[in-house]
């Protein structure tokens, strides 16, 4: 059986260029396509499709408005096609707060050829939305996390530190995460797979609605506590010591395991940098990224955590990481950071012994 696409876009390019990406796999299959989301209400209800993607700028109806009574009234996987600007990053992030899989960006270039370039990560994508687990909306928005109580000694935040990896389902998991943490937590590093010009408006986007300061990571800053520090879209995030001090590094060295940034970077740079200092948390997400990183973590000392798969958007990292051995505790999300500070708590600001 074929997994069945339904396209919704404004643009006929976008619309034909992307059913010829999707029709040239063997599994996947446009059933229809609709210019705006008036026309795809009728064709959803025609041929059920398995995915649907959607334009986040739409005529007749915002694509927003639609993604929300669509995900409350009849949850399915929807994959963004977004546009690389800032206004196209800001609805993106809305999006994948009322329920999107996943987005791809449409290429600045050609159309035609940008979007062919593309055909494989949007071929996985459609796979991975496919699979995805789909939660369905109430019209009533759930209580916000509230942060958990300080930690009880202060080395603890100055010590240590949590280090955070995540794809798919990721940027809802991460201010999941990120929203239980209290003022004074260790300093946090973040590798979530996101293309240049979104993770600008990610960290924005935490930053205002978490007790912590959460940023797009320029380099050369040294990790503070009660501060989280996102891999900026177009570079690996890696930690570095330096003399009594953690310091972050960027570079725009060629992508690993197709991604840039990468969590086995920022994870093995982790297991290098800090050894049993750090505290490893692998997220929802597909793929295998961030699985090997994770294993020479806790082979240098780290305590890791994985997301169970109950909770999980995507399974397909955490998995991987459980599949090699590198995780100690598997929870679900919302007790993920409880489980982490309990842990550090418990080790009182001293070397993690494992």
């Amino acid at each position: 059986m074929k997994t069945k696409v339904l396209i919704v876009d404004d643009s006929a390019l976008i619309r034909s260029v992307m059913s010829e990406i999707v029709n040239a796999q063997p599994d996947l299959e446009v059933v229809a396509t609709a210019p705006d989301p008036l026309v795809a209400r009728e064709l959803i209800k025609k041929h059920n499709p398995d995915v649907l993607t959607l334009d986040v700028e739409m005529p007749k109806m915002d694509g927003l408005d639609f993604l929300e009574k669509l995900m409350r009234l009849r949850p399915m996987p929807v994959l963004m096609v977004s546009s690389l600007t800032e206004r196209g990053s800001e609805i993106t992030m809305r999006a994948l707060e009322l329920g999107a899989i996943d987005f791809v960006t449409k290429p600045k270039i050609s159309i035609q050829t940008g979007m062919r370039e593309y055909a494989d990560m949007i071929a996985d994508k459609i796979r991975a939305a496919a699979r995805a687990r789909i939660a369905p909306r109430s019209r009533t928005a759930p209580a916000p996390s509230a942060p958990l109580s300080a930690l009880r000694s202060p080395l603890i935040s100055s010590e240590k530190l949590i280090i955070i990896g995540a794809s798919t389902g990721g940027t809802e998991a991460i201010r999941e995460f990120l929203m239980q943490m209290p003022s004074d937590c260790p300093g946090i590093l973040i590798a979530q797979h996101m293309p240049e010009g979104f993770t600008s408006s990610f960290a924005k986007r935490l930053d205002s609605l978490c007790k912590i300061s959460v940023t797009e990571s320029q380099g050369n800053e040294r990790v503070l506590p009660g501060h989280a520090y996102i891999a900026p879209g177009h570079s690996h995030l890696m930690l570095v010591r330096s003399g009594a001090n953690y310091m972050t590094r960027i570079e725009q060295s060629p992508p690993v395991n197709r991604h840039r940034p990468s969590v086995d970077v920022l994870f093995r740079s982790a297991a290098q940098a800090a050894g049993k200092n750090a505290v490893g948390v692998i997220l929802t997400g597909m793929g295998k990224d961030g699985a090997a990183g994770m294993l020479e973590m806790r082979e240098a000392g780290s305590h890791n955590f994985a997301q169970d798969e109950a909770s999980c958007v995507v399974f397909g990292m955490p998995r991987e990481a459980i599949a090699l051995g590198a995780a100690h505790e598997i929870g679900p999300l919302q007790a993920l950071p409880r489980m982490v500070l309990e842990h550090l708590s418990a080790q009182g600001g001293r070397a993690l012994r494992v």
